[in-house]
C-alpha cells in the first residue's frame, strides 16, 4: 500500500476517481454509485456504461435520491439507472458477487443538505466488504473519504486500515494544511 501520494493541486480526489473507473468501465457493464448523493458520480457511470449497462445507486437519503434521478433524467439517462432508497450494506441484495465493473463511495454527507446525516463507520465497513465481493475480477472500488468534519476523520482512518488488507492505494494530497478529502483506489 503506498500513502500519501502526492496528487497534483489542481485535481481534485473525485476527478481522479472518474480518471479511473473509465479505465475499467465499459460498455455494459454494471457499475454501482454506493453513495448516490446529487448525482454526480450516478451520472459519470451511466454514460460510461453506455446503453447497454446498469448502474444501481445507494442512498439512505430520499432528499438524495430525489436529487440524483433529476440530474439522471435531465441527461436522459434513467433508462441505465436503479436507485435503492436503502443502506449500501445491502448491496449484496441487489447484484450477485463478482458481476460488478466498478463502485463509487463519496463518504461523508450529502452537500447542500443535513450535515448531521453522515456515513457511519461500521455501516461503511459493512459496505465496502459488499462492494469488494461484488467486484469481477479487473474491477476497480474508488471511496472518497473527507475528514474534515465530525466523524469524518476516524471513517477515513478505518477506510485506509480496511484497504490495507487489500493492497489499497491511498492518494492523499499534500499541499494542504487542512484535512483534505483523499481518494482510496482498490483493483480486483
Amino acid at each position: 500500500m503506498s500513502d500519501k501520494r502526492g496528487m497534483p493541486a489542481s485535481e481534485r480526489p473525485t476527478v481522479r476517481a472518474h480518471r479511473e473507473l473509465a479505465s475499467v468501465l465499459r460498455p455494459g457493464d454494471l457499475a454501482v454509485d454506493a453513495t448516490a448523493g446529487n448525482g454526480h458520480d450516478t451520472v459519470f457511470l451511466a454514460e460510461r456504461v453506455g446503453e447497454r449497462g446498469r448502474v444501481i445507486a445507494f442512498d439512505i437519503q430520499a432528499a438524495a435520491i430525489e436529487s440524483s434521478r433529476v440530474r439522471v433524467v435531465a441527461q436522459g439517462l434513467e433508462g441505465r439507472v436503479s436507485f435503492i432508497h436503502g443502506s449500501h450494506g445491502t448491496l449484496l441484495d441487489h447484484v450477485a458477487a463478482g458481476s460488478v465493473a466498478a463502485v463509487v463511495f463519496n463518504l461523508g454527507y450529502l452537500p447542500g443538505g443535513d450535515h448531521s446525516l453522515i456515513t457511519q463507520e461500521s455501516e461503511t465497513l459493512l459496505a465496502l466488504d459488499r462492494a469488494w465481493e461484488s467486484l469481477k475480477a479487473g474491477g476497480l472500488l474508488a471511496i472518497v473519504c473527507y475528514p474534515g468534519h465530525p466523524g469524518g476523520d476516524r471513517e477515513s482512518e478505518a477506510v485506509v486500515r480496511w484497504s490495507s488488507g487489500f493492497g489499497g492505494e491511498v492518494i492523499r494530497r499534500e499541499d494542504t494544511l487542512r484535512p483534505a478529502p483523499f481518494l482510496v483506489l482498490l483493483r480486483k
